[in-house]
C-alpha cells in the first residue's frame, strides 16, 4: 500500500516537472482542490444535512483531475481519499481510545483512501471519452463496490450514497438502491465539473453543442430525483403496528463495554420496566412488539427475567443476544420471545465486523485489534431474518449489516413488511459514528419502501417512516424508550426486484469504457515504421 501511495506521489511530481518548474503552483492548487473537495464529501454526511456538498465535492475532484494522466490522478485521488477518510472514521479512536494509538484509525483510512487513488487513476483513462461525466462515475464506483466486499469482507462505510438519506436524489434509491444513488451524484458531480471547464475554455464564444452534454448531467439526475419522489410510498398497505423501541443506555467506556455486559443487561431490564410502568399508566400506548437492541445481553439457556418481561407486556419480544452455540463458538443474534412460549425463532448475524468479531490473520492482527488475543471468531448466520411476529413479517438486520445491500433486500423479498434494526453503538462514544449508521437506515427505508425501526443500546434510536423521515429519535448516552404505530407495507420496489442487476451492468459498463478508452488511443498512435 505505502508502495502504491509513493508511486503516485512520484507521478505527481514527474508529470509536473516534465512541464515546467513554473507548474509547481498548480500542483498545489491540485493538491489543495483535492483535500478540499474530500473534506467537502465528508462534511456532507450525517449528522449535517448538507447533502448537496457531496455533488460540489466531485466536481472538485473532476477539476483536479481534469488533463491528468493515470499516476498522478491516483496520487490526487489519494490526497482526496484521506480528505474523506480521516475525518470520518476518527470515531474508531473513540472505540479504541487512545491506549491503543491511532493506528488502526489511520490504517484504515489509508487502505480506504487508497481504493479511491486506483479509481481516480482509471477515471483519467475514460476521462476523454464522449458522455465522459457517466464513465468517470462507473468508474468511482468500482471501488465502492470493490471494498464493499474485499479484503476480509469488506468495508462499506462511507459511499457517496450514504450522505443523501435527504436532498433530491434520495427517492432514485427506490429504483435502483444505493448504486443509483451514488451514480446521480458522480455523475451530477463530474457534469458540473465538466461544463465548468468548457465555459473557462470557450469563453463568449462557447458553442451549444460543447455544453448542452455536460449540462444535461448535471440535471438529468437532479430533475429524475425529483420526479421520482412523488412514487415513494409511505401509506399502510396491510394495515399498522405499534413498535416499543428500548434504549437502556450503557456506560460511555468504549472497549470497557466487554466487562459491563451484566450492566447493559440490567440497564434494558430496567428501562422495559419503567416502559411498563408507562403502559399501565395509560401515559404510553400497548405495544405489539418491543425490540431490544444489539448484544443487549447474553442468552446462556432458561431466561426467567425476560420471560416475564415478555409476560408482563403481553406482547412478543425481539432481543438482541449474545448466544453461545454447543461448540462454544458465540453468535450474535436477535431472538424472538414469546409470551408464555419464550424464545423461539432466531436470527444470526451474516455480515461479520472484521477485526472484532472474527478475526482474520490473527497472528499479526494484534497490530490492528485488541480482539486478536483471548478471543474467539463468531459464528456468521446463513439465512435471512424473517420473523414472523404478531401478525406480521419482520425483518431484521444487525448493526454493520445495514451497509449491505442484500440483507434487507432478501428480507422484502421473503416477505418482510418492516424493518429492525437493532444496534449497539455504545462502543463507539459521542462521534458521529451513529448518526452515520442512522442516515444508511434512513436511505434503506426509501430503497425497500419500509418503515425502519432502529434500536440501539445507547442512542441514536429512531422510528423511520418509508419515506426515510425520523419520526422520533433519542439522543445519545440515555434510556428512553420509543413507542410508535408504524405503517406495514408489502409492495416491492424496483430496486428490491432488480437487485444486483443494477450494479452488474454499472460493472459492466465501467469495464467497456475502459477498454474502449484503451484501444482508441491506441488507434490514435502514429503508425511509425
Amino acid at each position: 500500500m505505502a508502495a502504491i501511495l509513493a508511486e503516485s506521489a512520484r507521478g505527481i511530481v514527474g508529470e509536473e516537472r516534465q512541464a515546467g518548474p513554473r507548474r509547481w503552483r498548480a500542483v498545489c492548487l491540485r493538491l489543495g482542490g483535492a483535500a478540499a473537495g474530500g473534506v467537502l464529501l465528508y462534511l456532507s454526511f450525517a449528522p449535517r444535512d448538507w447533502w448537496w456538498l457531496a455533488p460540489l465535492a466531485i466536481a472538485c475532484l473532476g477539476l483536479v483531475l481534469d488533463g491528468r494522466r493515470f499516476r498522478s490522478g491516483c496520487g490526487y485521488g489519494a490526497v482526496f481519499g484521506l480528505g474523506v477518510f480521516l475525518p470520518q472514521l476518527v470515531w474508531i479512536q473513540d472505540f479504541l481510545g487512545s491506549s491503543f494509538g491511532p493506528s488502526p484509525w489511520l490504517g484504515l483510512a489509508a487502505v480506504l483512501a487508497l481504493f479511491v487513488a486506483l479509481a481516480c487513476g482509471l477515471i483519467t483513462v475514460v476521462a476523454r471519452l464522449p458522455a465522459a461525466p457517466v464513465w468517470m462515475a462507473v468508474v468511482f464506483l468500482l471501488q465502492e463496490f470493490a471494498r464493499t466486499w474485499w479484503p476480509f469482507g469488506g468495508f462499506p462505510w462511507g459511499k457517496v450514497a450514504f450522505s443523501q438519506p435527504d436532498g433530491v436524489f434520495t427517492s432514485l434509491a427506490s429504483l435502483g438502491g444505493v448504486p443509483l444513488v451514488g451514480m446521480a451524484v458522480l455523475v451530477t458531480g463530474f457534469g458540473l465539473a465538466q461544463l465548468l471547464l468548457r465555459m473557462r475554455r470557450g469563453g463568449r464564444q462557447l458553442r451549444a453543442r460543447r455544453w448542452v452534454a455536460p449540462a444535461l448531467a448535471v440535471l438529468i439526475p437532479v430533475v429524475a430525483g425529483i420526479a421520482v419522489w412523488p412514487t415513494v410510498g409511505t401509506q399502510p398497505q396491510a394495515g399498522s403496528l405499534t413498535v416499543a423501541a428500548v434504549q437502556g443506555n450503557a456506560p460511555n467506556i468504549g472497549l470497557g463495554l466487554l466487562s459491563a455486559r451484566g450492566e447493559l443487561r440490567a440497564n434494558h431490564l430496567a428501562e422495559s420496566r419503567r416502559l411498563l410502568a408507562e403502559i399501565r399508566a395509560g401515559r404510553a400506548p400497548q405495544p405489539d412488539l418491543v425490540i431490544w437492541p444489539e448484544t443487549a445481553t447474553a442468552l446462556t439457556g432458561d431466561d426467567q427475567a425476560l420471560d416475564a418481561l415478555s409476560d408482563a407486556f403481553g406482547a412478543p419480544m425481539l432481543i438482541g443476544a449474545r448466544a453461545v452455540l454447543p461448540d462454544g463458538t458465540p453468535q450474535n443474534v436477535m431472538v424472538q420471545w414469546e409470551p408464555g412460549v419464550g424464545p423461539t425463532t432466531r436470527y444470526a448475524k451474516q455480515q461479520l465486523v472484521p477485526f472484532a468479531e472474527y478475526i482474520p490473520l490473527r497472528s499479526i492482527a494484534g497490530w490492528v485489534t485488541p480482539f486478536a488475543a483471548g478471543t474467539v471468531d463468531m459464528q456468521p448466520g446463513a439465512t435471512p431474518g424473517v420473523f414472523r411476529v404478531a401478525g406480521t413479517s419482520i425483518g431484521t438486520a444487525i448493526c454493520y449489516e445495514v451497509g449491505y445491500d442484500y440483507v434487507f433486500r432478501q428480507e422484502v423479498n421473503g416477505g418482510a413488511q418492516l424493518l429492525v434494526l437493532p444496534t449497539n453503538t455504545a462502543w463507539f462514544g459521542r462521534s458521529e459514528m451513529s448518526y452515520q449508521q442512522l442516515a444508511m437506515a434512513r436511505l434503506r427505508a426509501v430503497e425497500h419502501s419500509r418503515a425502519v425501526v432502529v434500536a440501539a443500546t445507547s442512542g441514536v434510536s429512531a422510528i423511520v417512516r418509508p419515506d426515510g423521515t425520523v419520526e422520533r429519535s433519542t439522543s445519545l448516552f440515555t434510556a428512553e424508550s420509543l413507542v410508535a404505530e408504524v405503517p406495514l407495507r408489502t409492495e416491492t420496489t424496483v430496486a428490491d426486484r432488480l437487485g444486483a442487476w443494477v450494479q452488474n451492468p454499472l460493472i459492466a459498463m465501467a469495464a467497456l469504457a475502459l477498454a474502449g478508452s484503451v484501444i482508441r488511443r491506441r488507434c490514435r498512435r502514429p503508425n511509425v515504421s
